[in-house]
Formats: structure tokens, C-alpha cells, sequence
């Protein structure tokens, strides 16, 4: 027996059950069950014009959890089906020195007696010196240093612009020991998706949310790098010389540290954000932090990042503005909001320090687990059966990948390939994504769905996910 799946089924169905009675009773029980299959016909088209068939427009709330510093090939490198570590060749794997000679092995990494100090010239196994869940020294990531890492695509000065760690940035971990390992082999792993703009967290926090990088006129020249006329940079700073800030810093806005000189403050930004674009349509959102209340509250945890927190630099939630209250919050409210169904459409999460993964102050195994946390969060919560959910990191953390980055804009990026995995309703399944994204593919994916202006070229014409899902 025919079971209506839709409202219009059912009353069709119903008139058609009551047609077939009466002509039954004149005897044409023929025409009346041709007349059935034509209506049940009728419906079933129906039926994918009216939405019942997932669109993007399906999607009701976006989560994108932003962690810390590891490329594709230091986590992903030995997933099966991806462009991983038995893709990479001594050409795009050997590391030289600064006159372009292959190192006879890697630098000695400093500061540990745990790695060997002659480690060969090729991509290592971190975990059997050091297991995930023990935190490494920090690996070199700035502006400048990550283009000529890069190397103009040879991808062969990794370690040699590496002051923290040397040989530690051809170092990969086993992915088979990746808490969340089972999520990406479940959902959709991508395996060609970049950071948008060279450097460290700071410059592609800001590109998360506005496709640009924040400027700083008259900035003290003391925090100005000085480049030659190769564009060479030869003092290090964090605003380049036209202006704009590249480097880790503050905004004049609260929470910055207690420690940070008046005139390097970051002055509020104008810019649109993304935000600001979801608040003009009308459509609900928050950035979410770990240890936000307690920064602002004046006692911040030794490892919340102040730089870590995009928003806080822009005019329209500065200091005392209705709109930072109503759209900068700490983590613990979105775990709330999960178990409540009352997650706004968009929603960003930022990990405290502790749980980012960032190299120097947290480690893959905890940083993992809490992420697996905030997944399974939203996908128990009564949200999960419409929400798209984007992990991804901020930038590769100095870390080598043997993949050359795509050339977009010579100036801003992108970098080097990280990993990003979406976990949905909506999203195919155990699938190794191939197409070419950037971070502001997820500015591109949340314009679409909510039909937004974009705020730039680069998320204008990012891929906006668009082979992730089932639509």
C-alpha cells in the first residue's frame, strides 16, 4: 500500500481513496486506481519543487572550529585516499641551506635531547620521540619567513627558516593516532584547502573574518620591518612598511595584555566582517572563546591569546558597544547553546590556548579531544540535523607540506596547505575532498547560504565548499 510522505500526498491520496470507492461502486475500479497512480505522479514532482530535496538552503547553523598550526602532510599525511606523504619526492622534500646546498641531514632541533641530531634530510616520525599528547617546542611562522619557506614553490626552506625548532618542521605525526581520525574518515576530509594569507595566527584570524589584513597608519617604526629592494625582509616587524599588520598584535581594545606598549596597540579597524554582513540580513551569530569571560574580567588564563580574537579589533565591537556583548562570548555559553538547540546561524569557536593544538603550550592528543568535544556537542544538540560543522586550522605553525601552495595574490597568500574536515547531515560521506579551497572558502560557503555581499575579491571568488556535500 502507497504511504504519502508529504501533506499534499496525503490529501491527494485521500480525495483519490474516495474516487476509487464510488467508481467501484459503478464498476470502474480501473479508471479509478489510473487515476491514484497520476495523482501519487503528480505529488512525487511535487515534492522536490517544494524543498524536500536538500539545498544549501537545508543549512541552518555553521560551526567552524578554529585550531592551531599543523599542515596537511604533519597530521593527514598518511590518510588512505589523500594527496599525502607517499605523493611527496626528494625534489619537493629535501631541505637546503641558504646558499641552496641540501643539507647533509636536517638542523639539529634545540632545546631537546629527545630527537636525534642527525635526522635524515627527509620528512620524520615525530611520535616515536615524542608521543601527541606531549607538547613540542614551537615551530617558526610569520609573514616573511613562511614565503621563503615556500621558496617560491620548492617548498625546500622549511628548516633552514626555522629559528625555534630547525629540523622539527619536517616532522609528521601518525594519522592513525588522530582523535579525530574517526570524524574524518567518516565525513569529508579536504586535501587541497590552504591558509589565505602567509604568516601566523593573527593575520589569518583576520582573514577568517574579513578577507583582509588589518592596517596600522604611522605605526611606531620600532614594530616596522624593514625590507630591501627584492622585498627581502631584513628587520623583522610586525606591520610592513605600506602599513599593514602581519605579525602577532594587540588591539586597543579590551582584552589585550597588561604588558603591551600604549602606541602598538592595533587601532579599531572599518572594514566590513563577516559579522557585519550576517547582522545586516538579519541573521544570528557569535565568536566564542575559550577563557573570554575571565580576560575580560581581568584574569586571564596564562594560555588565553589575546591575538586570537579578530572581532575585539574592529570599531563596531569595540570596548562598551552593544554588539561585543551580543556577539563575543565565552565557549562555555556555546556548549550551552548546543545542548539547548539555541545555537545562533553562525557560530565561530576559538579553543583557549590549552586546547588548540598550537605547538608550545598544547599538544595534538588534548587539543584533539576537546575538539571532538565541541562536535559532538552540536551533533547531539538538537541543531545537529541541519548544521554544517568546518574544522580547520589556522595555518600550517611552520610545519613543511610537500603540496605547492596555489598562486592567488603574490602579496597576501595562500599558504601552505592545512587540514580541514566537515562533519554534517549534509556532507558526503567517508570522502576525501580534492577541490581547491582557502579559509575564505567558509566566508564563501556562509555568503552563499545566506546570500551575502562578499567582502573582497578573495572570498568573491573562493570555491565556496562546493563539492563537500550532497545538494
Amino acid at each position: 500500500m502507497f504511504t504519502p510522505n508529504c501533506v499534499f500526498c496525503t490529501q491527494t491520496t485521500n480525495t483519490v481513496m474516495k474516487q476509487t470507492f464510488i467508481f467501484k461502486k459503478n464498476g470502474l475500479a480501473m479508471a479509478g486506481v489510473l487515476l491514484l497512480s497520476m495523482a501519487i505522479g503528480s505529488c512525487k514532482k511535487n515534492s522536490t519543487t517544494t524543498g524536500v530535496t536538500q539545498s544549501i538552503n537545508s543549512v541552518n547553523h555553521v560551526v567552524v572550529i578554529y585550531m592551531e598550526n599543523h599542515s596537511f602532510d604533519n597530521l593527514y599525511g598518511q590518510f588512505d585516499g589523500a594527496n599525502g606523504l607517499q605523493n611527496a619526492t626528494p625534489a619537493n622534500t629535501t631541505q637546503v641551506d641558504a646558499t641552496g646546498k641540501a643539507y647533509t641531514t636536517l638542523p639539529a632541533i634545540p632545546g631537546t635531547p629527545v630527537f636525534p641530531t642527525n635526522l635524515t634530510n627527509t620528512y620524520f616520525n615525530i611520535d616515536q620521540y615524542v608521543a601527541n599528547d606531549v607538547i613540542t617546542q614551537d615551530v617558526l611562522h610569520r609573514y616573511y619567513q613562511e614565503q621563503m619557506q615556500i621558496d617560491g614553490g620548492k617548498m625546500d626552506k622549511y628548516a633552514l627558516y626555522n629559528s625555534n625548532s630547525a629540523g622539527l618542521s619536517q616532522g609528521y605525526y601518525k594519522t592513525s593516532l588522530l582523535p579525530l581520525l574517526p570524524m574524518a574518515q567518516k565525513y569529508v576530509l579536504c586535501d587541497n584547502f590552504y591558509h589565505s594569507a602567509f604568516g601566523g595566527s593573527f593575520l589569518n584570524h583576520q582573514w577568517l573574518i574579513a578577507a583582509a589584513s588589518p592596517t596600522f597608519p604611522n605605526a611606531p617604526s620600532s614594530i616596522v620591518a624593514k625590507v630591501d629592494v627584492n622585498g627581502q625582509v631584513t628587520t623583522d616587524g610586525a606591520v610592513t612598511p605600506d602599513g599593514f599588520v602581519v605579525n602577532t598584535s594587540y588591539t586597543v581594545n579590551a582584552p589585550h595584555p597588561a604588558s603591551a606598549a600604549a602606541n602598538t596597540l592595533v587601532p579599531n579597524q572599518t572594514n566590513p566582517t563577516i559579522g557585519d554582513r550576517l547582522t545586516d540580513k538579519g541573521v544570528s551569530w557569535v565568536w566564542y572563546s575559550g577563557g573570554w569571560d575571565n580576560a575580560l574580567a581581568g584574569n586571564p588564563d596564562p594560555n588565553f591569546q589575546f591575538h586570537h580574537q579578530p572581532f575585539a579589533y574592529y570599531a563596531k565591537y569595540a570596548d562598551g558597544t552593544q554588539a561585543k556583548k551580543d556577539h563575543l562570548k565565552d565557549e562555555t555559553v556555546f556548549m550551552s547553546a548546543a545542548a539547548a538547540g539555541t545555537l545562533p546561524a553562525v557560530s565561530f569557536v576559538k579553543p583557549l590556548g590549552t586546547y588548540n593544538e598550537h605547538p608550545g603550550y598544547s599538544d595534538v592528543a588534548l587539543g584533539e579531544k576537546h575538539a571532538v568535544d565541541l562536535v559532538n556537542a552540536v551533533l547531539n544538540g538538537p541543531n545537529g540535523k541541519d548544521a554544517v560543522i568546518i574544522i580547520t586550522y589556522d595555518e600550517n605553525g611552520g610545519f613543511w607540506d610537500h603540496v605547492v601552495p596555489p598562486t592567488i595574490d603574490k602579496k597576501w597568500g595562500p599558504g601552505t596547505r592545512v587540514p580541514a574536515i566537515i562533519i554534517s547531515p549534509f556532507a558526503k560521506k567517508g570522502y576525501v575532498d580534492h577541490t581547491q579551497y582557502e579559509t575564505v572558502s567558509i566566508l564563501s560557503f556562509i555568503e552563499k547560504r545566506w546570500s551575502l555581499s562578499p567582502l573582497a575579491d578573495r572570498d568573491k571568488n573562493a570555491n565556496p565548499l562546493s563539492n563537500a556535500f550532497t545538494f
